[in-house]
């Protein structure tokens, strides 16, 4: 049945061309893809779409995986590299200690532009091919406390089991189970667990423990190499005759009538294609919280006020076959960041280089993937919670890093990356670019816009600096560390203003963008879009904030989405 949230208008729309029924459809031979009719067209090949086509083929299936980028791992067909990986097989992705890398440009790996306006990976494994690999297995009360029946923590806890099944996490990077790079976390653990009574503990053996604890970071790598849904769950889905991946496609919409899908339209090698689904078929889009509220608005799905700015440009004619959702794009969510500058006599600062590797460590690494370059530059994580007055409370974590940042780069400098995560009260919107492209991007309001959480997290790090030696930048601490860019003796109002105040230190975008189309709101409990019959979201859009990095979170999002799909097919 026609959902009550289909838009409809007056009848002089009714002539208009609809999205569902294109002027022109370019047969292909029957043995395309383009042309096949598909159970399941995934739009997105990333953290969370390489898993849900994975189950869907997995079940039986006939799945179309679609991805506008290309190669990233070795494995996939990936040739970006420094001279030393030559040989080797190996690519820039598959080398844990080259991740930074990425992250200043000259790479493929990235969206090209106008695609979205935030930083996002468009390759093959998304996000996941790009970031540090950090998987921490968010807590029960995140699921409990943020989250619609349905998607509580014990609705959750098959498709935990069934994904760490799959990808393990780890805690011993280097396959010569030494630790490199331990001045940092040695000095971290004397200031946090020594000096601010934190529980030192394995997060792994700990999931549920995020109240002042401290730890080794937890990765998703597979023997000394970067892994993820790519290396694990995509190798499977390859082995299926009904599962096909197709790369360098960028889906422009969805076409359908009143939320009833009949496929996709795609630009494919310069060429404008309606790639169809099977009468039963699904569209399901993991395109990332950024861009699948943007192909939805597309498509003509979504808020009133967007539809009509897109029609008065003719970018999207007005139409009876628009279906009205105004939770499309709403409450997109990033963690806002700080980078503290510490500085000790015991720390020796260690930066990974992309083209010309300390010798010693290249060929640590190339020989059997120990050494520096088998983990991340985090050496240690930890956690905390700050009360509110209204019974609530927000999370804050910390990552140490092996080297300075910015201007501070001296040898014996660290970067303490500290964030809000869950319960914070600032949330923005995925909005589209004025200039005519419609461009899907975060609204201005993503950071701070709740003045709590600059207090919040501004209190949190006034507490902890109470445990470091007295020191300003100019007089620093003979033992232990010292901040360089905050003054350890600074005031919570001192802190928060320095946090919420932009700059190279503060107010950064971590790239964590979720929350977009959330459960309950957007899509309801089966992921299906509310106001569609057939369209889905599964990716980092449907769940809410995270106490963790969200990568864990939305590979768990995407195992039960792909359960509940199928248990609704």
């Amino acid at each position: 049945m026609m959902s009550l949230l289909a838009l409809t208008v007056i009848a002089s729309f009714l002539s208009q061309s609809v999205l569902g029924a294109p002027q022109f459809e370019k047969r292909q031979d029957s043995a395309d893809w383009r042309s096949q009719e598909w159970d399941a067209i995934v739009v997105g090949a990333g953290t969370a779409g390489i898993i849900v086509a994975d189950r869907l083929s997995e079940a039986g299936k006939k799945t179309l995986l679609l991805e506008i980028g290309g190669p990233s791992y070795g494995v996939t067909g990936g040739t970006e590299k420094p001279a030393w990986l030559d040989g080797t097989g190996l690519s820039r992705v598959d080398v844990p200690g080259l991740y930074k890398s990425i992250f200043n440009g000259n790479t493929n790996l990235l969206c090209p532009p106008r695609v979205v306006n935030s930083y996002q990976a468009c390759t093959i494994g998304g996000n996941s091919a790009i970031n540090a690999g950090l998987y921490f297995q968010p807590p029960a009360s995140d699921w409990d406390d943020y989250h619609p029946e349905g998607w509580k923590s014990a609705d959750v806890k098959a498709a935990t089991r069934r994904l760490l099944d799959m990808q393990s996490s780890v805690t011993t990077y280097s396959s010569d189970g030494k630790f490199y790079m331990q001045s940092g976390y040695e000095a971290a653990k004397e200031w946090l667990v020594d000096g601010a009574g934190f529980s030192d503990v394995s997060f792994n053996d700990e999931p549920d423990n995020k109240d002042k604890v401290f730890g080794r970071p937890v990765y998703n790598y597979i023997n000394g190499q970067r892994g993820g849904p790519t290396r694990t769950y995509l190798q499977n889905a390859l082995k299926r005759r009904n599962f096909h991946l197709q790369t360098g496609v960028r889906v422009r919409r969805i076409n359908h009538i009143a939320g009833v899908a009949s496929g996709v339209a795609a630009d494919v090698e310069g060429s404008l294609v309606n790639i169809p689904l099977s009468s039963s078929g699904r569209v399901i889009l993991s395109a990332g919280a950024v861009a699948s509220p943007g192909l939805l608005m597309h498509s003509g799905i979504g808020p009133f006020e967007t539809f009509m700015d897109m029609s008065t440009t003719g970018f999207l004619p007005f139409n009876s076959t628009m279906v009205l959702n105004p939770a499309v794009g709403e409450g997109l969510f990033d963690n806002p960041n700080t980078y503290i500058e510490l500085a000790g006599p015991t720390i020796e600062s260690y930066v990974h280089d992309y083209n010309n590797p300390i010798p010693a460590d290249r060929d640590l690494y190339l020989s059997s993937r120990s050494g520096p370059y088998a983990f991340a530059s985090q050496t240690s994580a930890f956690w905390g919670y700050v009360p509110n007055s209204d019974g609530t409370r927000t999370g804050v974590q910390g990552t140490i890093d092996s080297s300075g940042h910015g201007e501070y780069g001296a040898n014996n400098t660290i970067t303490l990356n500290i964030y809000g995560t869950s319960g914070l009260g600032s949330a923005g919107r995925v909005v589209l670019s004025d200039d005519g492209n419609y461009i899907p991007g975060p609204s201005s309001d993503v950071y701070y816009s709740d003045p709590r959480d600059g207090k919040s997290i501004a209190k949190f790090i006034h507490s902890i600096f109470q445990a470091l030696p007295p020191s300003t930048p100019e007089s620093p601490a003979v033992d232990g560390l010292t901040p360089l860019n905050i003054p350890q003796n600074s005031t919570v109002e001192e802190i928060e203003t320095y946090i919420t105040t932009p700059s190279d230190y503060a107010v950064g975008a971590v790239q964590h963008w979720s929350s977009s189309c959330r459960i309950g709101k957007c899509v309801d409990t089966d992921t299906k879009v509310i106001g569609t019959d057939n369209i889905h979201v599964v990716d980092a859009s449907i769940i809410s904030p995270l106490t963790v990095n969200p990568q864990f979170g939305v590979m768990v999002a995407a195992e039960k989405g792909a359960e509940r799909i199928l248990k609704t097919w």
